[in-house]
């Protein structure tokens, strides 16, 4: 693994590129030995001086979490990211891209946690029994690295690629919609264009969370009871302009509608 030092110099890098909206190298050019374990260690590193800068974790996101992602990128876990306050957005109002350098949204499933949840290998049923509701996001993403070129441990340092989320339309106990059956269509400016269903997203939503809070255990961390979890892209992450309009709408939940401003 990479010293302390890398670690804070890599950090700069990333912190650098996602605060003054620049471009940078993937991270591996120059720390070709850099693993996955390393990028989360650049993540932490992150959230350190976030927190020291008074923002607030609110939760977690998961990435490649359809087989073909996985399969691509070579591993058999999705990965994750933070969820910081101040990177939500009102539904029905204006999501602000001014700092972003090459913004996509995705249409996703949220779970919000009533109660910790904790262990190595908790069920899907024990996921329900300790979730609040689920509800419809959107998740926009805003890759630093120049033209989309980067490997799994510079993304992972990176967030996920994460930069805002909207939360929105119907709030929905797991056991009264399926989750694993949730037609979502995409549309900007009134067009369709991304069509999924939430089972995409490894079979079933619920899969995130597992592998999240078996991830969190492995750290020695739990998901604490309020956490927001986004569970992964069931669209495809669409590029996004100043002056669009998005809407996804989402089966039997409702919709989200925010201007991109």
């Amino acid at each position: 693994m990479l010293d302390a030092a890398a670690i804070a110099e890599l950090a700069d890098r990333v912190d650098g590129a996602q605060s003054n909206r620049r471009t940078i190298a993937k991270l591996t050019d120059d720390y070709p030995g850099m693993t996955v374990d390393d990028g989360y260690a650049v993540q932490d590193e992150c959230l350190r001086r976030w927190q020291a800068r008074g923002r607030a974790l609110i939760g977690y996101k998961a990435g490649l979490t359809s087989r073909a992602k996985m399969i691509q990128m070579g591993v058999d876990v999705p990965s994750f990211g933070l969820l910081m306050r101040d990177t939500c957005d009102a539904e029905g109002g204006a999501v602000p891209t001014a700092g972003l350098i090459h913004p996509r949204v995705e249409g996703e499933i949220a779970y919000v946690m009533a109660r910790d949840l904790s262990g190595p290998d908790v069920s899907i049923d024990q996921v329900h029994a300790a979730t609040d509701f689920i509800q419809p996001a959107i998740e926009i993403l805003d890759s630093r690295f120049e033209k989309f070129r980067f490997d799994l441990p510079s993304v992972v340092a990176d967030n996920g690629s994460s930069a805002r989320f909207v939360m929105g339309g119907r709030m929905r106990r797991p056991g009264d919609v399926d989750p694993a059956t949730i037609g979502i269509v995409l549309e900007i400016n009134g067009e369709a264009a991304a069509l999924a269903c939430s089972g995409a997203v490894l079979g079933h939503p619920a899969r995130a969370v597992q592998m999240l809070v078996a991830w969190l255990h492995e750290r020695g961390r739990i998901l604490p009871a309020g956490s927001v979890v986004l569970t992964g892209a069931a669209t495809e992450a669409m590029p996004i302009a100043k002056g669009d309009i998005v809407c996804a709408r989402f089966q039997e939940m409702g919709s989200i509608n925010v201007r991109i401003d």
